[in-house]
């Protein structure tokens, strides 16, 4: 692999150096480091190698071990002991490592197999040395080590570091290089397209080092076709081993992964990708199946879950599971590196076909697949002309033209129309008319769609129905025959022109923004194979009655409500505790909802994600949510009791509070016992405060939220103070709400300046 400076790693090389010091004072011997190939992991390592080197307090002795292809444990031993005339490396090896304190660096380890031998053969129980393991494989990263706290992960460079790495690559090589008058788009989407890989980067920078006159022409040329330069060029033989690491990456893929692989190829580059809405389509295309071990749905996320630990997909910082270490869906993006190569393999298996601009449809180019961008310029004639038979999705961003519908489309599984422009009540008639296989319809922020007509009964196959952010206010009485139906998510936006904007605009001032959920038929209970049911408005649906229906529909894993009042409370209640399988659930209470929590009885064991919107009095202390990784809470006021049982929450990963008003206006995260300071919020590594009174003072006392990453303040209606930020030993971001006042941004940086992680501070603006 190619040297390069280790550009935009500062924060890397002192989250290393962290790691390695609490693993030379801990139990702890082994630390993972792992990532895609060339992402510069054993350049990272290696600088911290020799920066303990330089301290020669540290460590006895000093060793770098790379593995060989299948493992010679003989020659593996003499590398590491850096003597050829032992008559037995292996022994002296035992002995190395159970009398010096050493700082072992083993690179290149591919399997479990392989650390069990290494382990089982060199390593003593008890060791005072570090053992730092490089791999490409997350699985095995978390197989070497006993505590995910010692698992590190380089990922790629964020866009301005990976676009300074590469202009001071391109200088070195040539300091009279023109790239330094360039500040353009077309510069930026080659970065985009590099994913973040120093590999790469600098592949890309020997290139336009040599180019003078013609630099530009060919910075235009590697974003029409990158990877195919990347492929053929003379020029980027250097990348051999990066492409058969790739290759390779790819084929150890199952056959269902793969195909979960390529159809990212659905998807604009940089295009953020809800983890529901893909595993969804998935199901409905049969690329994930239910099996007697597993449903569709694990299985769809499992793969999800894959694809993050392969760094094919990756969530940008403050995305909601950024930190969690589990298998919910948040939004992805795809690594830009790797999303050319797929792109570029998409037509060789007769995969997509997406339209953009100036493409010309044809017979021929119609694979599974097809998408209309923005972009491309509607061409009826043209497309009216085509054959669309073996048609299975399709996905239209930007405009809709009613044209898209074709009588052909009868094996049409999937219609994703999420956030198209111009959809009507009058196009979903045809929809509806025509697509009767359909599995798949989303016509989620289409906010000219009102109604969902009656003959939507008649779509018998259908799977997800995602109306989500729309002007629907009723489903209709028809739903109730869609008996293969898993998937339901509805919601309105407020209207101006509803008699209950007013109220609403006035709830909505009080307690801040929340979905308005929507009239639900009778009946509903009937669909036995529901998973996923929200929002629902329980008021509008018949309160009581209602309530009896949810009671039926005993395979709901995720639930969302409205419309909770004193008077449908204890109902509601008392039907989903029969939800044993429920994982999801979202309540918002009316104004009349006091004591609504009082003595109530909920299936806790399996709940993950809590949400509790417009509570009056008090938390439900009486619980243990035990599994509990999400809670998301909208009240009027938090006392301290319900922090301290907050806090014991073994699982709690992403804490948000939305308060009226707090006493004196602090938010005290601190927990004691006979005068002993606890341990509190142990896991919580996302954390939003919303105050709505006039000021706000936080304040993290030693032992609270040691393990947060990622920290957001919504200071719009409140003059705000944060004590103790240095307490939040793993804090990497700070997001302050509502001010754009750069005085605030520097005042908090001083604060954080001394901080070993060098937390970013970012201002979102106005709310």
């Amino acid at each position: 692999m190619t040297n390069h400076p280790l550009v935009g790693r500062e924060r890397e090389m002192n989250a290393l150096r962290s790691y390695k010091a609490g693993a030379r004072f801990s139990n702890s011997q082994v630390i993972s480091v792992w990532g895609i190939a060339g992402i510069g992991k054993s350049a990272l390592v290696r600088t911290v190698y020799y920066d303990s080197m330089l301290n020669s307090n540290q460590f006895n002795k000093y060793r770098w071990v790379d593995v060989s292809h299948p493992l010679n444990l003989w020659d593996f031993s003499r590398s590491l002991i850096q003597h050829h005339s032992e008559s037995d490396p292996i022994e002296a090896c035992r002995e190395l490592l159970s009398q010096y304190q050493c700082l072992i660096v083993i690179d290149d380890l591919q399997s479990r197999e392989e650390w069990d031998l290494i382990q089982a053969t060199f390593l003593p129980r008890h060791s005072a040395s570090v053992i730092i393991v490089i791999t490409t494989k997350a699985g095995v990263a978390a197989y070497c080590n006993n505590s995910e706290k010692q698992v590190f992960n380089v990922k790629g460079l964020e866009d301005a570091a990976a676009m300074d790495l590469l202009r001071k690559e391109v200088h070195r090589k040539n300091p009279w290089t023109p790239l330094n008058d360039y500040q353009n788009e077309d510069l930026e989407e080659v970065i985009l397209k590099c994913g973040g890989i120093p590999e790469v980067i600098v592949c890309i920078a020997d290139l336009l080092a040599t180019e003078t006159v013609t630099l530009m022409d060919t910075v235009n040329s590697l974003n029409h076709k990158f990877m195919y330069h990347l492929e053929t060029n003379t020029d980027f033989e250097s990348q051999g081993s990066l492409f058969d690491w790739m290759h390779s990456y790819f084929n150890s893929c199952s056959i269902s992964l793969k195909a979960c692989i390529f159809y990212l190829s659905i998807f604009p580059r940089d295009y953020h990708i809800r983890g529901r809405r893909l595993v969804w389509r998935w199901i409905a295309e049969g690329y994930t199946r239910e099996s007697s071990e597993e449903s569709a749905v694990r299985k769809g996320e499992k793969f999800f879950s894959d694809l993050l630990s392969m760094s094919i997909i990756h969530q940008k910082p403050g995305l909601v599971a950024t930190a969690c270490n589990d298998t919910r869906l948040a939004s992805c993006l795809v690594n830009g590196f790797f999303y050319e190569y797929i792109v570029s393999r998409r037509k060789e298996d007769n995969h997509a076909f997406v339209l953009g601009p100036n493409d010309i449809l044809t017979t021929e180019d119609i694979g599974q697949h097809l998408v209309i961008l923005s972009s491309w310029e509607r061409d009826r004639i043209g497309f009216e002309s085509i054959d669309f038979s073996w048609l299975r999705s399709l996905t239209v961003f930007g405009n809709w033209d009613s044209f898209f519908i074709s009588t052909s489309m009868m094996m049409l599984l999937v219609l994703d129309l999420e956030d198209a422009l111009g959809v009507k009540d009058d196009d979903l008639e045809k929809i509806v008319k025509v697509l009767r296989g359909l599995k798949f319809l989303s016509l989620r922020g289409c906010s000219e769609i009102f109604h969902l007509p009656s003959s939507l009964g008649d779509l018998s196959q259908l799977q997800t129905l995602d109306v989500r952010h729309t002007s629907i206010v009723t489903l209709p009485e028809s739903i109730t025959k869609l008996q293969k139906i898993q998937y339901i998510r509805a919601s309105t936006k407020i209207s101006t022109s509803t008699p209950q904007a007013s109220s609403r605009r006035l709830l909505q001032l009080r307690r801040g923004p929340s979905l308005v959920g929507v009239k639900v038929p009778r009946w509903i209970g009937k669909l036995s194979a529901l998973h996923t049911l929200g929002v629902v408005n329980v008021v509008a649906s018949g309160g009581r009655a209602i309530a009896e229906d949810i009671k039926k529909l005993t395979q709901l894993r995720k639930l969302g409500v409205s419309g909770i009042n004193k008077h449908n409370c204890k109902k509601f209640f008392f039907a989903i505790s029969c939800l044993v399988h429920l994982e999801s659930l979202l309540v918002q209470f009316d104004e009349d909802s006091q004591s609504c929590l009082d003595n109530i009885s909920l299936p806790w064991e399996k709940l993950q994600s809590l949400t509790l919107h417009g509570i009056q009095n008090k938390l439900p202390l009486g619980n243990y949510l035990n599994k509990l990784r999400k809670l998301d809470l909208e009240m009027d006021n938090l006392q301290e009791i319900e922090m301290q049982y907050l806090g014991k929450l073994p699982e709690l990963s992403i804490l948000r509070l939305q308060v009226k008003q707090l006493e004196d206006g602090k938010l005290l995260f601190l927990s004691r016992m006979e005068g002993l300071e606890l341990s509190i919020f142990i896991k919580v590594k996302i954390l939003e405060i919303t105050c709505r009174s006039s000021r706000l003072h936080v304040i993290f006392e030693y032992k609270s939220m040691n393990n947060v990453e990622l920290l957001k303040i919504d200071c719009s209606n409140a003059a705000y103070q944060l004590t103790g930020l240095h307490n939040l030993y793993e804090l990497k971001e700070v997001t302050l709400k509502g001010t754009a006042d750069e005085a605030i941004k520097t005042s908090l940086q001083y604060q954080l300046a001394n901080h070993p992680n060098e937390p970013t501070v970012n201002l979102s603006g106005l709310p």
